[in-house]
């Protein structure tokens, strides 16, 4: 079945291979040096991320929630806000968020993996991430990142996913915007939101043929959508579902997990960019105007995964995709796989329109302020920049996405 988003053929901007490993090389996006830029908007971005990395734990609300705050400002900075618009952003989402709180008890280098996927240790976990980057890194970020993100034989990477991905989308924001504040709070998030979906990516066991194969996860999805095997799994929709999904139908999502075996890693890999797009905007029919809250999670953490694709190890990318998509398979199934319809997204529909109107509606809108509203968006910015939009598919799913928008559903 033929995605809704045609390929573009980019092989021109495509970097060639030359690694021994099966990898996926795309070229990098533009890094944001907010840190040492000597203008007013990225020094008041920089500092903004600070204050929130001072007075704001990345877990509230009972450490359920998560700080979506360094999201929403490097978006907006990204799509061009002002000076005064970051801080009436920050004014808005600061007042949801929670101050730190003490962890139970420190964490330090010889027992910094025995309190993994316990979120009370939020603070311990930062502070240790800190510890190493002042005492051990010389202030190099990266560094501790390569020492934590990839150490022994279930390393913090392939957990990446869990908790909505918020790890993962945490990490994409802290390359593009060159921020260790960030970057200490990602791979807090790592380490706090650590869960059982690691064992899929550590342990290859789990890779093994599959009775179907397809290079589009778009199509996958649609095969979901219509397997009678799915059918009454849950009495509601929503992600407490997600590990009783892996207890009681692991088969079933191995089955779907293994089907997309990326052979043609590149392509493949912008086939499931085209579907996390489809998966937020082609779920809606007209007249509904409420996105899925969880699905839309599919997308930014697709971006997150394009976004840092060129800075990870090559023998992590392919995962890292692996990763994207058994969330995804879990995402759509516990929110009771809603019918996707190509003729949501119609390139007819945008009249005119261009991406200043998308960005426009990001900074100035009446959503102006909502995290994964200005995420989506500048997602699907991003999707068409990196593979081309002749046709302007992209284009018109985020002019969809932009009009149509009042709220989110969270069931």
């Amino acid at each position: 079945m033929a995605s809704i988003l045609s390929y573009v053929p980019g092989v021109n901007r495509l970097v060639p291979s030359t690694s021994r490993v099966r990898t996926i090389e795309i070229p990098p996006v533009e890094v944001h040096h907010v840190e040492t830029a000597p203008e007013k908007r990225p020094r008041t971005l920089k500092h903004l991320l600070k204050a929130n990395h001072v007075n704001h734990s990345i877990l509230y609300h009972n450490l359920i929630f998560h700080n979506h705050l360094p999201h929403i400002l490097g978006s907006a900075y990204i799509l061009g806000a002002d000076v005064q618009h970051l801080l009436k952003i920050y004014d808005v989402e600061a007042e949801t968020l929670e101050p730190w709180k003490p962890s139970p008890a420190e964490i330090v280098q010889e027992d910094w993996r025995d309190f993994l996927g316990d979120p009370r240790y939020q603070r311990a976990y930062v502070d240790f991430f800190e510890d190493s980057l002042a005492l051990t890194h010389n202030y190099q970020w990266k560094g501790v990142v390569e020492e934590y993100l990839y150490s022994g034989n279930e390393p913090l990477i392939n957990c990446l996913v869990a908790g909505l991905g918020h790890p993962l989308i945490h990490l994409g924001y802290a390359y593009e915007v060159d921020s260790r504040e960030v970057a200490m709070e990602a791979l807090g998030m790592a380490a706090t939101q650590y869960n059982f979906l690691h064992k899929y990516i550590d342990d290859d066991s789990y890779t093994k043929s599959s009775s179907m194969k397809s290079s589009s996860p778009l199509e996958l999805c649609q095969k979901m959508e219509k397997d009678e095997r799915l059918d009454n799994l849950f009495e509601g929709s929503g992600p407490d579902n997600i590990e009783p999904l892996f207890e009681k139908h692991e088969d079933l999502v191995l089955e779907y997990w293994n089907a997309w075996t990326l052979d043609d890693p590149v392509k493949d890999f912008e086939l499931s960019q085209e579907a996390a797009v489809a998966l937020l905007v082609a779920t809606v029919p007209p007249g509904t105007h409420s996105y899925s809250f969880y699905t839309c999670h599919v997308l930014t953490t697709s971006h997150a995964v394009r976004i840092l694709l060129p800075f990870i190890r090559p023998e992590f990318r392919i995962k890292l995709v692996r990763q994207w998509w058994l969330f995804t398979i879990a995402v759509y199934i516990t929110e009771l796989r809603p019918k996707i319809d190509p003729d949501y997204i119609k390139p007819g529909d945008v009249a005119g329109k261009q991406w200043n109107y998308v960005d426009d509606k990001a900074l100035t809108g009446p959503y102006a302020t909502d995290a994964h509203f200005v995420k989506a968006l500048r997602a699907i910015k991003e999707a068409a920049h990196t593979w081309g939009d002749v046709h302007e598919r992209y284009l018109a799913a985020a002019v969809r996405l932009a009009d149509d928008f009042q709220g989110w559903t969270f069931a």
